[in-house]
């Protein structure tokens, strides 16, 4: 552990993790979405709020209530936007563990938001239907990227690629960004915490991933206690494509069928180098290194869903930016 690093807090919390968490960590919450917003002007932040709430009332009334209470806590705007809104790169792998007798899910997350490694946290979700979980998370977060429920499953959320890209950033963004608003179901975050909120085992997380529809495209990782429970799921908004056992996933399609543009930075040589990443529980990390490591690397996770372990980091540009977290069951 170095002096100069911070703990990643442990929060245990109810159903009601996301205001939970905000109240407990405040502080954190502001910081972050000042980061996330501070070169957007506050007249279209509102506006953007206002857009993303509309939507929220026609696709999930439940996550609107949740989202109106933390928007009243944080008393500026930005809540309802940033809680529709992700743009990040993953690199995940799921495979046996070195004896094949669980399973074990490697996530590395990438985010443009600098912040988000130093003020990360994990959440012991307690009181849920299916059980506890783990989630690797923010204040105030009402979504789930990345998670471990002890004795059922580990799974993590990859941003799937740009659809039909024009070759301007911004005018690629407000097109994929319409066809969501579009949309009348969840987002993929939101979906996953269902899963982890309500699937009792990897079979049950596994249809619903496959089975739910979902307002833009996704990618699934999930693994589950035993070492053949693997499989990537690869989502458009109403259908699915299924790669079973151990799997590798960044931000372009597997699927031949499925077209858009690779988002993040070397999507297919991250996707590479992790395909050779060991699955031991060490939090030295040694295996992290470029591609997979890079100037937007945010957090690094390993999970055991058998064990119940959890091995994490936050990261920053320029940095490992917390100690290591171990978590056990």
């Amino acid at each position: 552990m170095s002096a100069d690093l911070s703990d990643i807090p442990v929060v245990k919390t109810g159903p009601d993790f996301p205001f939970e968490t905000l109240l407990a960590h405040p502080k954190r919450a502001v910081d972050l979405i000042h980061g996330a917003t501070r070169l957007v002007p506050r007249t279209a932040l509102r506006a953007l709020d206002a857009v993303s709430r509309r939507w929220l009332l026609r696709c999930s009334k439940l996550h609107v209530r949740e989202i109106d209470r933390i928007a009243s806590q944080l008393g500026r705007p930005g809540a309802y936007f940033l809680s529709v809104n992700y743009e990040w790169g993953c690199t995940c792998r799921v495979a046996p563990s070195p004896n094949g007798e669980t399973a074990r899910l490697i996530r590395v997350l990438d985010w443009r938001t600098p912040g988000l490694g130093h003020h990360v946290i994990a959440v012991k979700v307690e009181g849920c239907a299916a059980g506890p979980f783990v989630s690797l998370t923010w204040p105030g977060f009402t979504g789930v990227l990345q998670g471990v429920a002890s004795d059922r499953f580990c799974a993590a959320l990859n941003q799937a690629p740009m659809r039909r890209p024009i070759g301007l950033y911004a005018l690629d963004w407000a097109a994929n960004r319409a066809r969501v608003w579009g949309m009348t179901h969840p987002t993929p975050a939101h979906l996953l915490r269902e899963v982890f909120e309500k699937a009792p085992d990897f079979e049950s997380a596994k249809q619903m991933l496959i089975k739910q529809p979902i307002a833009s495209p996704a990618i699934f990782l999930l693994s589950g206690t035993r070492g053949s429970e693997m499989v990537v799921v690869e989502r458009t908004e109403s259908d699915a494509r299924i790669h079973e056992g151990p799997g590798v996933a960044a931000n372009h399609w597997i699927a031949k069928d499925l077209r858009g543009k690779a988002r993040g930075i070397d999507s297919a040589g991250r996707a590479r180098a992790m395909e050779d990443v060991p699955t031991v529980m060490d939090g030295s990390f040694g295996w992290l290194r470029k591609p997979i490591l890079n100037p937007r690397t945010r957090l690094v996770m390993i999970g055991d869903a058998a064990s119940g372990q959890v091995v994490a980091q936050g990261f920053e540009s320029d940095g490992r930016a917390t100690n290591v977290l171990e978590i056990t069951r």
